[in-house]
């Protein structure tokens, strides 16, 4: 496994750098930790200008309300 990391005594990981790159993530960008069997999945969490635009047009008829639950 070439790209691994050792939880330190303070319970840090250090991102090996060529993870860091292929994915750009930068110094002091947040992340979710989201639990996926024995495992966990490290998600970028986007900043709120970065989603502005995102849903640009949809509409918001015909959408499902509380009623249409089981």
């Amino acid at each position: 496994m070439p790209n691994t990391a050792t939880l330190s005594k303070r319970f840090q990981i250090a991102i090996p750098e060529a993870i860091r790159e292929a994915r750009n993530w930068k110094p002091g960008q947040r992340f979710a930790f989201i639990p996926k069997g024995a495992g966990v999945l490290l998600v970028p969490v986007p900043r709120k200008a970065d989603l502005k635009g995102l849903v640009k047009g949809a509409r918001n008829t015909n959408g499902r309300n509380r009623a249409d639950r089981f």
